[in-house]
């Protein structure tokens, strides 16, 4: 078959080589000059390999560490593989033990947390336990605040806040609890290693992008770099037989790939009645921005390659990455701050302060910042998301598509996966 992927980010990625290699020929269209969507490489004026948001992995992410060997690239070079580690700057927090199995390593690292007394550990444990014996199911409008009311405040401080906001991209109080058991779940109940994190040692370009397009152009795939797509329409002269056309392109199936406001436009100017339910839920989607602020400090090398920060409406970050530990220049460092509402000039005078007062880092300056105005949909509770299915022959795939998890790489690539198995069948 003939077959059109629209959208050159992590889904789209997967879509295309699932496809090509199911033996379909594969067209990828993508507007940018550059393939990873919202998980992307950027230059910066310094000619510093970037990206558009510095992003964590876990060991549960299967579907994304099957496609990166899949293309050639090795995770275990790629990404630096620690266990799970919420520690502070101070010490403090929460580190789950390697080589133990679920639950064994998260009882243990209750256990030793930092800072905490046998009140917030016996908080957690009674609450996790009970989380299990639910089957990490709760109601559907249930939000992670109302799942945590049982837990102390340093709990939800040092832990449930910046899981949520790291996985779901929304703050506890108005993020979905189911969606959040789930993650909790694969990652912390599931495999041996589900709950480690991943770093990348490479930037994201390299991490899955690039080696996806080479890979592709070597097995026939035409690839559409810079093109952005204007119409996908049914002419009257195919819709017999299940056609399509792509700018005036003739093929067998497509899938939209694009963002989920991208794949709106084009739904929506194709002009397909039984696609009026799959636009509705697209269109109601609501989005949270993500910030990473990249700062020098020259002779600065943390404790750790991550560190968690202890946020608020003053101190925004949650996270800081050493790059210089992850295969980037010394002093390097990387501040995330999830679901960001502020103006660039004051996120970045708040960051620096954050880094002065939890880091100690004096001299330190902003090198550049990076702000994903619509890097996810804001996973709330009950959210009903559009369905890959939008018409006969037409699909969509991308991390904001219907499926058990929220806007990670680890959600769109299996949605890509899903999308290519469906053309496939």
């Amino acid at each position: 078959m003939k077959v059109a992927v629209v959208g050159a980010g992590w889904g789209g990625l997967a879509c295309a080589v699932d496809a090509t290699h199911a033996g379909h020929a594969v067209t990828l269209f993508e507007a940018a000059r550059q393939a990873g969507g919202r998980a992307r490489r950027v230059d910066d004026l310094q000619g510093l390999a970037l990206d558009n948001g510095q992003h964590i992995l876990i060991g549960a992410y299967t579907a994304t560490l099957a496609l990166m060997r899949e293309v050639g690239v090795q995770p275990d070079t790629a990404l630096l593989r620690v266990p799970l580690n919420l520690r502070f700057a101070d010490g403090g927090g929460l580190q789950v033990p390697a080589r133990l199995r679920p639950p064994l390593d998260l009882l243990a690292g209750i256990a030793t947390a930092r800072g905490w007394a046998w009140r917030d550990k016996l908080s957690l444990l009674r609450t996790a336990l009970h989380w299990q014996r639910d089957g990490f199911r709760c109601a559907p409008d249930a939000s992670v605040g109302l799942l945590c009311t049982t837990l102390t405040p340093r709990v939800r401080e040092e832990l449930i806040e910046p899981l949520c906001v790291s996985a779901l991209n929304t703050p506890a109080a108005q993020a979905s609890g189911a969606v959040f058991l789930r993650v909790l779940q694969d990652a912390l109940f599931g495999e041996r290693g589900g709950a480690d994190l991943l770093l990348p040692r490479v930037d994201l370009g390299a991490l899955l992008p690039d080696p996806a397009l080479r890979w592709l152009a070597t097995r026939g795939a035409r690839l559409r770099m810079g093109t952005r797509v204007q119409a996908v329409a049914r002419p009257c002269a195919v819709a017999s037989t299940g056609g399509w056309e792509v700018d005036g392109q003739r093929f067998d199936h497509v899938v939209l790939a694009c963002a989920p406001w991208d794949a709106a436009r084009l739904v929506r100017a194709a002009d397909l009645p039984e696609a009026a339910s799959w636009l509705t839920r697209a269109e109601a989607l609501h989005h949270e921005s993500i910030a990473t602020v990249y700062a020098k400090a020259p002779g600065v090398r943390l404790r750790a390659p991550l560190l968690a920060l202890r946020a608020d409406d003053e101190s925004p970050a949650q996270f800081v990455f050493d790059r210089g530990q992850l295969g980037g220049p010394p002093g390097l460092l990387a501040f995330v701050v999830s679901a960001n509402r502020a103006p660039r000039e004051a996120l970045q005078a708040a960051v620096l302060r954050q880094a002065r007062a939890q880091l100690g880092v004096d001299a330190i300056g902003v090198l550049q910042t990076v702000v994903e105005k619509r890097a996810t949909f804001a996973c709330t509770p009950g959210l009903v998301r559009p369905p890959m299915h939008i018409a006969p022959g037409l699909l969509a795939c991308g991390d904001y598509v219907d499926g058990p998890y929220p806007a990670t790489i680890e959600g769109a690539v299996r949605s890509g996966s899903d999308a290519a198995a469906a053309l496939i069948s």
